[in-house]
């Protein structure tokens, strides 16, 4: 019980389930797997950093034709949707693990305060999506001036 990890169970279960059902020729009836794998997510991972003037986001999204994502930012929150294609594979050709995730993801992520909409830019380079989110004005630190009485 050390060594004990509910997730690599999980996964190991998954595995022992997959190859019973591809051993009598159901595979291809339960794919995607009977449980994802671990990486097997639709939705892009985010990493979100913060200076004092911006928000950086950085988003997972290899395989995903830029032209076909689309980006919302409303007060402090940013939307991401669009289609990550699915790998095709010739029919005489078995699967034995499907990590990628496949098909229309749309997610949504809650920042920390409120941006200006009209100064948010994004590039996309090598499967990622980098964003930059202006903080609004009233979300900027102020300095204040102290009196010495």
């Amino acid at each position: 019980m050390i060594n004990w990890n509910l997730f690599r169970e999980m996964d190991q279960m998954r595995r022992e389930m997959d190859e019973i059902f591809n051993s009598v020729g159901l595979g291809s009836l339960l794919e995607p797997a009977f449980l994802p794998g671990l990486g097997a997510r639709r939705t892009p991972r985010f990493n979100l950093l913060e200076d004092e003037n911006n928000f950086y986001l950085s988003a997972l999204l290899p395989g995903v034709d830029p032209k076909q994502l689309e980006m919302n930012v409303v007060g402090n929150s940013l939307t991401l949707s669009g289609e990550r294609p699915e790998q095709v594979a010739d029919a005489n050709a078995t699967w034995h693990r499907r990590e990628r995730g496949a098909g229309k993801f749309l997610r949504t992520i809650e920042l920390p305060a409120d941006v200006n909409p009209n100064k948010v830019s994004a590039t996309y380079k090598n499967g990622v999506l980098d964003v930059t989110l202006p903080k609004a004005e009233a979300a900027r630190p102020k300095q204040i001036a102290i009196k010495v009485a």
